[in-house]
């Protein structure tokens, strides 16, 4: 009788272990995602002009003055990064890592932008978590053998009429885009403002990650999407 009660302790605390571990494998992630690690950043978007920034003129029609015209290039304060879907332990999670080492420019033509693009340095590109950092750095962008993403204007963008200074405009862009050591054409939209003083864009990519052979980014308890997107936010300057 002794032997078999000692049986069911032991069960019952057999039992007790696989449950604790259970809740510590579920609760665990859950609490890191939602309490710890906080929500992800909200997806690249325009910024709302400042009264200083928005200290350009129009002109009669209304139009940005000054906005036409030349070459603007990528300011420090551009952002580019990627967004992705992920799972850990049954817990949903959006995967964000971003940059601003970004060069790149646009020339535009009276109300045309006839050419364009930007570079990406892929190392750069940082998460809120260290681990996802080095698989991203390491097997899946392999940012030693391809350190930059590119993406080439390649169709002129016709904006119509220059819009006024902090009026929103959304466009169809096409232009190729390098990444991973493969280069593939895109088309995606993108919405522009002209601050007064800083041409803005913002827009997202939808990447297919078998398209650019990029793996899979699942790695240990962590499974992802096979596919996410690249987004950005690029303030272009004069000259």
């Amino acid at each position: 009788m002794a032997a078999r009660g000692r049986t069911r302790h032991w069960r019952r605390w057999l039992a007790i272990g696989v449950a604790a571990t259970a809740v510590a494998l579920v609760g665990g992630p859950y609490v890191f995602i939602h309490f710890i690690a906080g929500p992800a950043p909200s997806p690249l978007a325009l910024s709302t002009p400042s009264s200083a920034s928005g200290a350009g003129q129009t002109n009669d029609s209304g139009q940005a003055a000054g906005a036409a015209g030349g070459t603007w290039t990528v300011g420090s304060d551009s952002i580019v990064g990627y967004r992705v879907a992920e799972v850990l332990f049954g817990q949903s999670h959006t995967a964000v890592g971003r940059t601003s080492s970004i060069s790149g420019s646009i020339t535009i033509d009276g109300a045309t932008v006839t050419g364009g693009g930007f570079t990406v340095d892929m190392a750069t590109v940082t998460s809120d978590e260290s681990r996802r950092d080095a698989q991203f750095k390491g097997r899946i962008m392999e940012t030693g053998t391809y350190p930059t993403a590119t993406f080439t204007l390649t169709k002129p963008i016709d904006l119509g009429s220059l819009p006024a200074r902090g009026v929103r405009r959304t466009f169809r862009a096409k232009g190729s885009l390098t990444l991973h050591g493969v280069t593939r054409t895109v088309t995606f939209e993108l919405t522009g403002q002209y601050t007064g003083s800083v041409v803005q864009v913002a827009g997202s990519i939808p990447i297919t990650f078998a398209d650019w052979n990029v793996p899979n980014p699942s790695f240990g308890p962590v499974t992802t999407q096979d596919h996410g997107v690249l987004e950005f936010a690029l303030n272009f300057v004069s000259g």
